[in-house]
């Protein structure tokens, strides 16, 4: 059974950080593609940052420096850190997975079979 569940949003200042989790079910966490996204109000889905597994990892030119994702084997999570958070970084965060490895070219692509249901983080100024 597929299953993906975020934790660790949250309400912090601009410069603040936050570290989000995706507790994912064993079948689910060893899917090819595994990405966080976000959506804004009023705003599309945006990639964020996707782990492939072939090891490589690739971000959203808005995150690039400050947000980092990693897979806790341990724990079968998929983490988002995320420093130096900015007011326009304000979003629900979801965790996807999907086993097709062209799913995943593109940090940007989001057609993904798999998602949790998101976690709110909220940057304040």
């Amino acid at each position: 059974q597929v299953q993906l569940v975020e934790s660790g949003g949250g309400s912090v200042q601009a410069g603040g950080s936050l570290r989000l989790s995706c507790a994912a079910s064993e079948d689910t966490y060893s899917s090819y593609c595994l990405g966080w996204f976000r959506q804004a109000p009023g705003k599309g889905r945006e990639g964020v940052a996707v782990i492939r597994g072939d090891g490589s990892i690739s971000y959203a030119d808005s995150v690039k420096g400050r947000f980092t994702i990693s897979k806790d084997n341990g724990k079968n999570t998929l983490d988002l850190q995320m420093n130096s958070l900015k007011p326009e970084d304000t979003a629900m965060y979801y965790c996807a997975a999907d086993e097709t490895w062209w799913k995943c070219r593109s940090v940007y692509d989001w057609n993904y079979e798999s998602w949790g249901q998101g976690t709110q983080v909220t940057v304040s100024s």
